[in-house]
């Protein structure tokens, strides 16, 4: 997208990337710099960097342990790299695993691929024999299902580059909201589907869960986000707070610990007799007034006073709706 900076490189990407370069290059020896580069759809300068680091990469620390890369003359020649090279094997429970992934991706609407991933399935199922048979009677449904149109249309105006309207559903107010969004991306995690993009009414980047999208129309308007606009690097998952947004003190007990695991928390204090406090941020309280009333004593506020007022009058509403 024009304008739109590309995110940093995560750790697990390039790992991805070098598992898949080393026995492409094995079977390629001599490979002119530049077609290599091609070849893998990296940069030249990405390439010589991915080599310097296979430098140090192998199956021990000693020298004839580690992978020999020498691109000199403009030639790539890998050696000392047989043992990554060879091809690898899944165990049984990484198949099954690798099967039901499957299964969640076939479940999730406006999928392009679909037949490939069909097609895999088919060959892992065969390959587990009666494991295979017993994953795949596993039944994968998403955690929220979307209008397969929908899908079609948000991907379609990211393909296109076309700005799009939204009518968007904000839970913790109870409200739909209209905005223009330049869309970049169309991504699916954690059995959700998201689209990403420059919000114009927010004037940055934001992340919008279809199914909390109650129209979408594709405007005859060129996306046009900014340079700031920069993809989520979602390494860290999709809840990335922000350094403007709000501080809150949780104090928690043995029950409610698993907070620490799943929130992005800045700060983790053991009281002793199995209590906790943590410091998270976020821009919207609603949904921890939501947390905290789940939680039901298990869990409770203790900054703001402002919060703490609003989880007491949310436990009372409640109360009084049973009366």
């Amino acid at each position: 997208m024009a304008g739109a900076k590309q995110p940093v490189e995560t750790a697990q990407a390039r790992l991805a990337r070098l598992l898949t370069m080393v026995p492409w290059l094995v079977n390629r020896q001599g490979i002119d710099v530049e077609e290599a580069a091609r070849g893998l759809g990296i940069s030249v300068p990405q390439l010589e960097s991915d080599l310097n680091l296979l430098f140090v990469c192998g199956y021990g620390n000693m020298p004839d342990e580690l992978i020999d890369a020498s691109w000199e003359g403009g030639k790539v020649f890998l050696s000392n790299a047989e043992t990554i090279a060879k091809p690898l094997r899944l165990g049984l429970d990484e198949a099954v695993s690798l099967m039901v992934g499957l299964q969640a991706l076939l479940s999730l609407p406006g999928l392009h691929e679909r037949d490939a991933a069909q097609r895999a399935l088919a060959k892992l199922e065969a390959a587990a024999g009666s494991f295979g048979q017993a994953a795949a009677s596993v039944t994968v449904q998403a955690a929220d299902p979307v209008d397969e149109d929908l899908v079609g249309r948000a991907r379609a105006a990211v393909e296109a580059g076309r700005r799009v309207r939204l009518e968007y559903l904000v839970p913790g107010r109870d409200e739909s909201t209209e905005r223009d969004v330049d869309p970049l991306r169309v991504i699916s995690m954690d059995g959700r589907i998201y689209l990403e993009g420059w919000c114009h009414r927010a004037e940055a980047m934001r992340m919008f869960r279809l199914d909390r999208i109650e129209a979408l129309e594709v405007l005859d308007v060129a996306a046009t986000p900014p340079p700031a606009a920069t993809l989520r690097d979602l390494a860290g998952g999709i809840f990335q707070p922000g350094p403007d947004d709000e501080v809150v003190t949780l104090r928690l007990d043995r029950v409610a610990r698993w907070i620490v695991d799943y929130y992005p928390v800045e700060a983790v204090r053991d009281l002793g007799d199995g209590m906790t406090e943590v410091d998270l941020r976020t821009a919207d309280t609603q949904w921890l007034v939501r947390l905290m009333l789940r939680l039901a004593g298990h869990a409770v506020v203790t900054a703001p006073e402002s919060l703490r007022g609003e989880v007491a009058a949310a436990a009372r509403a409640a109360l009084a709706a049973y009366a």
